[in-house]
């Protein structure tokens, strides 16, 4: 550990979990409520896209899915930026991005220009907002970093939870292409907002660092890399499938969008409750429930025959999703320290673009050709593989 000065010790210390913290975490929560609520409503633009181009279910899901890809192999490089030159002007380039891209989108007249416009502008957008402000966070706590992270990143669920239902609502009434229009101002408005609060996290001496390529190639990393592909390939088909499903079975446009709201609404417990409890069970075990949890709540979607049991799927898959996520970057810091936290976070969500290239796509052509409930059973089984790929961790973490 490298030696430091009486004085800057106690500077950090005053640093450390304060007020000024606290306001990071108010910046990263918003950030992530913006550019996670827009991309997780994809869902009510679904039927709306679908129809207007007359796609099928897999060419239409490609839009979200390269929109994942992008963001999870973008959140490297735009963490080791963020650790270079800060968090603010990474996050204004998301902010441009994002806003352009949904602007944009409203005026194609091809599908596969969605799959550029959309993928690329909605994927810069999460790329630069997520994996900087998450690490800012992360670098601004001592005591309280799993509580603060958890915070932060419930703003994931509250804007699934919120913007959702409001697309849907707005698409009735002013169509698909107007709201991304309506979509596109406002998020390009608050992130920019974000960005001017944000700032880099003091500097603090941890535990000698780990450099990046030690990080990647320890067996933890690997296993959690492995986990985080065969989770994502089954995670987010029903972010773009549960709303089709639901009125396909009866279900109104906004009720149907509403399933989207509530693994957002559910995902904040995860992430609030479950970050909080991981200061006093044990980080590791905690995520490796979570996993657990989203493995079995496609159970209840497989079986489902009425709303009432899509809205407890929801939840359940809101819950394990949200503590998941908020447990991710906890987890890198008990491993590896908080020392280029954003650079090792990136890196761990690429694999979710390995994932999403795969599942969704997937999942919609078994749809057009065996129907839902086979797409159900793959994402079952994929999930329930990640778990099972992580049940070494906690015995590795301990040893490394």
């Amino acid at each position: 550990m490298r030696a430091i000065e009486p004085d800057h010790d106690l500077n950090l210390a005053e640093e450390l979990d304060s007020p000024q913290a606290w306001t990071m975490v108010a910046a990263a929560f918003v950030t992530m409520f913006i550019v996670y609520g827009v991309a997780y409503s994809f869902g009510a633009f679904f039927k709306p896209m679908a129809r207007e181009f007359g796609a099928g279910p897999s060419a239409t899901s490609a839009v979200f899915s390269i929109t994942v890809c992008v963001w999870s192999v973008l959140g490297w490089p735009s963490g080791h930026l963020a650790d270079r030159i800060g968090p603010r002007p990474v996050i204004i380039i998301g902010a441009i991005a994002m806003g352009l891209g949904l602007v944009t989108t409203s005026f194609i007249d091809h599908l596969w220009v969605g799959y550029l416009t959309y993928g690329i502008g909605v994927g810069v957008g999460i790329a630069c907002g997520y994996v900087p402000t998450v690490a800012v966070v992360g670098g601004w706590f001592m005591r309280r970093r799993n509580t603060a992270l958890g915070i932060a990143v419930a703003g994931i669920g509250c804007g699934t939870l919120v913007v959702a239902p409001i697309a849907a609502a707005l698409i009735l009434r002013l169509g698909w292409r107007a709201t991304y229009v309506v979509f596109g101002m406002v998020s390009a408005i608050a992130l920019v907002g974000c960005a001017m609060v944000m700032k880099r996290p003091p500097v603090h001496v941890a535990p000698v660092p780990f450099k990046i390529g030690e990080a990647i190639g320890t067996p933890a990393f690997k296993l959690l890399y492995v986990s985080s592909v065969l989770s994502s390939m089954g995670l987010f088909t029903p972010f773009v499938f549960l709303p089709a499903f639901a009125r396909d079975h009866g279900s109104s446009e906004v009720a149907a969008a509403t399933l989207v709201g509530l693994i957002g609404g559910a995902s904040v417990v995860g992430r609030m409750g479950l970050g909080a409890v991981a200061d006093r069970v044990g980080v590791v075990r905690l995520y490796q429930f979570c996993y657990l949890v989203v493995g079995l709540s496609f159970v209840l979607w497989l079986v489902a025959n009425a709303y009432s049991t899509l809205v407890i799927f929801a939840l359940v898959l809101g819950v394990g999703y949200g503590g998941w996520v908020a447990l991710s970057p906890a987890v890198l810091a008990h491993l590896y320290g908080t020392h280029r936290l954003g650079s090792i976070l990136g890196a761990l969500y690429t694999s979710g673009g390995a994932g999403v290239l795969m599942g969704p796509p997937v999942a919609g052509l078994i749809i057009a050709r065996s129907g839902y409930r086979w797409a159900i059973a793959f994402s079952l089984v994929t999930c329930m593989a990640a778990f099972v790929a992580l049940l070494p961790l906690d015995r590795m973490s301990r040893r490394e």
